[in-house]
């Protein structure tokens, strides 16, 4: 897996987050440094975080499922971009929660890290660089979590839903991509 298939899947990973912290910024009156260092740094660690641990508990049962390595990738990237999508279609009103405690913050980092553990795993079957995809999952999340506070202090809850259905479905996508090249290639 490329870089650039890496960075998609990070920015597809990074949706849920993004979304989190939109309704972090409508918290807030103005957008300031700590706001900004708390929100990217808990989601962008979780996000590196999460990979990596699912990657070595993929890494340890691998060769007991080598034959149908490619099936669990579509299964695991298809069920998390499905979920995705649905929660983008409830379109559940925000409350916002001024609240950036360290278990606050935590919660929600861990919240929105699940599915980037079930990525991990499928990284393990798909012999993925996992250094590099940390690297890249990390930053983009950080990143993409930053502007997400951003935009919700100034726009508003406009785009969370997007958000989480564009990244979605790149997961779902991406899922069918692994399965169609192992299996048709």
């Amino acid at each position: 897996m490329g870089h650039i298939e890496l960075f998609i899947i990070a920015v597809g990973l990074s949706m849920d987050a993004f979304a989190v912290a939109i309704a972090k910024g409508l918290s807030v009156q103005q957008v300031t440094s700590r706001h900004s260092l708390c929100v990217g740094g808990w989601f962008g660690s979780f996000q590196a975080l999460m990979p990596l641990l699912g990657f070595y508990l993929g890494v340890t049962f691998s060769k007991c499922v080598e034959s149908v390595d490619h099936w669990i990738a579509f299964i695991l990237l298809g069920l998390i971009g499905f979920n995705m999508i649905r929660e983008a279609a409830a379109c559940e009103k925000v409350v916002p929660d001024p609240d950036f405690s360290a278990r606050t913050m935590f919660l929600m980092a861990v919240a929105t890290s699940i599915d980037a553990l079930a990525v991990g795993v499928s990284f393990a079957v798909l012999s993925v660089d996992i250094w590099s995809a940390v690297a890249i999952i990390g930053i983009t999340t950080f990143v993409l979590s930053i502007v997400g506070l951003k935009i919700g202090n100034i726009f508003g809850c406009r785009y969370k839903s997007k958000a989480e259905f564009f990244g979605g479905l790149v997961l779902l996508l991406l899922g069918v991509k692994i399965l169609v090249e192992h299996t048709f290639i």
